[in-house]
Parts: C-alpha cells; sequence; structure tokens
C-alpha cells in the first residue's frame, strides 16, 4: 500500500524510483518517539530546578538564595554545581554510553536492537527519578542518558536509511519535531505540576517520561530493520530485496535492484578495513576526513551557540530577571510552542532550498537576536531587583525569535546532516562520534552555565561570537547534500574546493559508490 509521493532518486542521474508507503511512514514515527523522550526529558529537569518544592527538599542553599533569605546578586541566586550536576547527569551518561557501547551494538545487532535497549533504559531511568528520596536518587537521571545513548545512535541511522533520498530531510526532521512535541509536553507538565499543593509536583514531571519511554517501546519491538543493517549484518540477500520492494512500494525491479545493489556495494567497502572497524577506519583514513570534521563541529556549533542555556534553564534565566515561578514556567510553554511550530516550517523547506541556504539564514536571525539579548540584560538587570516589565516582555520576545531561528536551521540539520554523509562502513561508528561531540559540548553548557552566568552576568552570551564561526563553517566547508541518495553521497566531497584535495589521494582506493 502506497502514497502518492514519488521518490525520483539521486541528483547524478541514477534513478531509484519508488513511493513513500504507509509501511515506511508508520515505522519512522514510531521510531521518532525516541525524539519525544530526548525533548521531554530535556526540557524537564529546566523547570524542575525552578520548583521551589523540588529546591527545597533537594537544594536548600539554593532555596534560601532564591527566597532572599541570603544576600546573594541576582545572576547567582542558582549557581550550584550539585544543582547543574542534577541536569548534566544525563548526558554524561550518554556520552559514556555513545563512546563504550551503543555503536557497537547498532553496527552488529542492528538498529532495532539498539532502540529497544535504550527505551529499556528510559523505562528504568523515569521510575527511579519520580521515586527519587535523595539527591542522589533523582540523579537516577542517569539511567535516561543511557537510554538517549542508545536512542540517538540508533533512531537517526534508522530514520535516514528508511527513508527515500528526495525525502530524506523531512523524514530525519521527523526525530526533530517529535523532540520539539516532547519537550512542549514537558513544560506544560511542569506549568501543571508547579501548581500540585503538597510540593510533589516535581514528582509526577520526572516519571511521566515513563509514558513516552513505553510507547517507544513497544513501538520498538515491532519495528523492521532497515536494509542497510540487514547487509551488513549478512543477511539473505533476497530477503533483504523483498523489504526494499515493500519500503519503497514499488514493482520496478531494476529501481529497487538499483538501490540494494549501491547498498551492497557500500558494505563491500568495510572489507578494506579489515578488522579495525568502522571508529579505527573513519579516524585513520583521509577518504573520512571531512565526515569526521562535520560530525565533530556541527554538533559542538549547536551548542556552542547558546541555544542549550536557554533551553535547559530558560525558566531560571526567565526567574532571575524577575519573573515569578508560575509566569516563568508559563513562557516557556509559549517558547517551545515557537520551536516546535518552527521545526514543522522546516519539515516543508528542507528539501526544497536546501542544507546550506536554511544554515546561514537561521545564523543571521539567531546572531541579531542574540546580541540584543546581551545589550537589554547587561542594561537593565543589576545585582539586586528585578527587571522593569517591559524590557523582560522584550527579552522573552527575543529569546523566542533566537528559538525560532535555532529551530527551523541549525537544531534539525544537526541531526540530518552528519547522518546523510557517512557510507555505510562507518556509518554506525560516525553517528557515535555525533552523538558523543553532542554529549560533551551539552554536558559543559548543562554543568557550567549557571557558574558563568554568576561570573559574567549578561556577557554571557558570547555565544553570539560562535555563531560567525559557524556561519563561516558552513559557507566555506559543508558542500550541499540535497537529494543526493545516501549510498552515493560521496560525490559531494570529490567535487568540493577544499574536501577534494583532502581525500584525492585517498579517494582511489574505494569504489565510485563512495
Amino acid at each position: 500500500m502506497a502514497v502518492g509521493l514519488v521518490d525520483a532518486g539521486g541528483s547524478d542521474g541514477r534513478q531509484y524510483g519508488g513511493r513513500i508507503t504507509v509501511f515506511v511512514a508508520l515505522s519512522c514515527v514510531t521510531a521518532a518517539m525516541g525524539g519525544a523522550i530526548f525533548g521531554y526529558d530535556l526540557r524537564i529537569s529546566g523547570g524542575v530546578s525552578s520548583m521551589g518544592s523540588f529546591l527545597e527538599e533537594f537544594f536548600p542553599d539554593v532555596y534560601r538564595r532564591m527566597k532572599g533569605d541570603v544576600h546573594v546578586s541576582n545572576y547567582c541566586k542558582f549557581d550550584s554545581q550539585l544543582l547543574t550536576l542534577f541536569t548534566s547527569s544525563l548526558y554524561i551518561a550518554g556520552l559514556l554510553t555513545a563512546m563504550l557501547l551503543s555503536s557497537w551494538v547498532t553496527a552488529r545487532r542492528g538498529r532495532r536492537p539498539s532502540m529497544i535497549i535504550g527505551a529499556a533504559a528510559f523505562l528504568a531511568g523515569a521510575v527511579v527519578s519520580g521515586g527519587a528520596v535523595n539527591v542522589y536518587m533523582a540523579m537516577g537521571r542517569a539511567l535516561l542518558g543511557v537510554g538517549l545513548g542508545f536512542a540517538n545512535q540508533a533512531v537517526l541511522l534508522y530514520l535516514s536509511e528508511m527513508a527515500p533520498a528526495r525525502y530524506r530531510g523531512a523524514f530525519s526532521n521527523g526525530f526533530q519535531h517529535s523532540l520539539c512535541l516532547g519537550s512542549l509536553a514537558a513544560n506544560i507538565i511542569n506549568y501543571g505540576a508547579e501548581k500540585i499543593t503538597g510540593g510533589w509536583g516535581w514528582r509526577l514531571s520526572l516519571g511521566l517520561a515513563g509514558v513516552p519511554a513505553a510507547l517507544f517501546t513497544l513501538g520498538a519491538v515491532f519495528l523492521p530493520e532497515t536494509p542497510n543493517s540487514l547487509v551488513q549484518q549478512g543477511e539473505d540477500r533476497g530477503r533483504v530485496r523483498a523489504l526494499l520492494q515493500k519500503i519503497r512500494g514499488t514493482d520496478a525491479a531494476a529501481a529497487v535492484d538499483a538501490e540494494l545493489d549501491d547498498i551492497v556495494a557500500a558494505n563491500s567497502a568495510a572489507a578494506l578495513g579489515g578488522s579495525s572497524g568502522g571508529l579505527r577506519l573513519i579516524l585513520s583514513r583521509r577518504r573520512y576526513r571531512p565526515q569526521l570534521a562535520v560530525a565533530v563541529l556541527m554538533p559542538a556549533f549547536t551548542q556552542l551557540n547558546g541555544i542549550n542555556a536557554i533551553g535547559f534553564y530558560a525558566p531560571v534565566l526567565l526567574r532571575t530577571v524577575g519573573m515569578g515561578e508560575s509566569l516563568a514556567l508559563l513562557s516557556t510553554v509559549v517558547t517551545v510552542v515557537i520551536y516546535t511550530a518552527s521545526t514543522v516550517v522546516f519539515m516543508f523547506v528542507i528539501d526544497r532550498f536546501g542544507r546550506r541556504t536554511l544554515l546561514i539564514a537561521g545564523s543571521l536571525q539567531m546572531k541579531v537576536s542574540e546580541v540584543l539579548i546581551v545589550a537589554v540584560m547587561a542594561a537593565k538587570l543589576g545585582d539586586e531587583g528585578g527587571m522593569a516589565r517591559g524590557y523582560a516582555a522584550a527579552l522573552f520576545v527575543l529569546i523566542g525569535v533566537y528559538v525560532a531561528g535555532y529551530s527551523w536551521s541549525w537544531v534539525p540539520m544537526t541531526w540530518l546532516v552528519p547522518i546523510e554523509i557517512f557510507p555505510l562502513e562507518i556509518r554506525s561508528a560516525g553517528q557515535s562520534i555525533t552523538v558523543a561531540s553532542g554529549f560533551v559540548f551539552t554536558i559543559f553548557i548543562a554543568q557550567g552555565f549557571l557558574a558563568m552566568l554568576c561570573r559574567m552576568r549578561a556577557w554571557l552570551f558570547f555565544f553570539a561570537g560562535w555563531i560567525v564561526v559557524m556561519t563561516g563553517f558552513v559557507y566555506l566547508f559543508l558542500p550541499e547534500t540535497k537529494g543526493m541518495p545516501i549510498e552515493q553521497i560521496g560525490k559531494v566531497w570529490r567535487e568540493h574546493w577544499f574536501w577534494g584535495r583532502v581525500v584525492g589521494s585517498d579517494e582511489s582506493q574505494v569504489t565510485d559508490k563512495l
């Protein structure tokens, strides 16, 4: 059964054909639920960290500073390394999982088993966090980090490999869109939980992470494996061909065989690395230098532009400028609505305008809004007292403009571009590097933001300088990959003004498929 969107195949003349089938659409929707869990956990900690009942029970020193019982600067009320560890423990565990385990499982056992393991870890983490009786149990969020390490590794591989080349951008954005929905749910739940009398609302916020985790677990059990993964595991060609034909919804044998031939050729290239494995290949071979650079730098830029400082601690930041607890939480709900709406726009424009155009345009929007955020905070927020209501409202609007620019450009592209540039033999290892790089810089921001806010005041938003750097990187070093079949993506590196010289001497060792 298929619907009427036809995939025209590659931009280099090699046509795959096929349609976007109901089968592949449902499979990708189920897999993208991993993004909902990520989004929920990303936002829930920032709201919980600003709730008086949570702070009073686990972080009494922060609670006294927030209430004004201790004289301290506006910028330093929430400065606590233990409090920030509550947030960053999720990403420390995710980093260790991505580096040590998830890449191997995803490559050797498949995308589906990795998603099942990740979903089980999510469920366990939600139970431990929601039932915490001391701060160390609250950091059972580390179990959620294990889930993130597996899910972020496997889900994006799954989406990119199942999607037709022409619509890979929109399909891969399903992860980001569900992440936004999870973030929205987290902010709405935090807003409602804060109003629960008895001081146990934060338990509801943390424990409800189990709902998307349960849905993801149930769905992952019934998902098919991707054709690329089956080939990588040595599955019978006939079975893989039958699955690929079902996914693409076409009876055209030539089109199915053309795509399958490219998948098999990409897998055969792994033999060139012997038993060294994907990680050793990507680190040792010149032909993978472009992919390695993108895998490390795009996630780094995505964190260093300042978005996660706002994403983690928006309620804390808004309380710093004088908003009440309830209003700060409500304001973040509005921000995430903007975030979600912008990613919907992205789904309709990514495969029309391409990767480079959206990244550069989004960077310009973020740069202007972040400079204005610095100006308002530096001019109107001192060490004591609040900020005038008009300026606080202006700050909130600027945060919304910044979030909109980020969410229709860099955040979905950081998931999409690295995953679509890796050939099959290094795809799992490459995704592991991408996830690990993202976690490293996420930990840096999560653990350091409140301390830097205390010491640097408004000038903390030096992040704006990184936007200039990342825009230059896109303009000079990132080729356009719109519409290129994932098995033929190596062509863009060979034709690039800079990367062509880097990979040229090593490229003759591989087939033209790569």
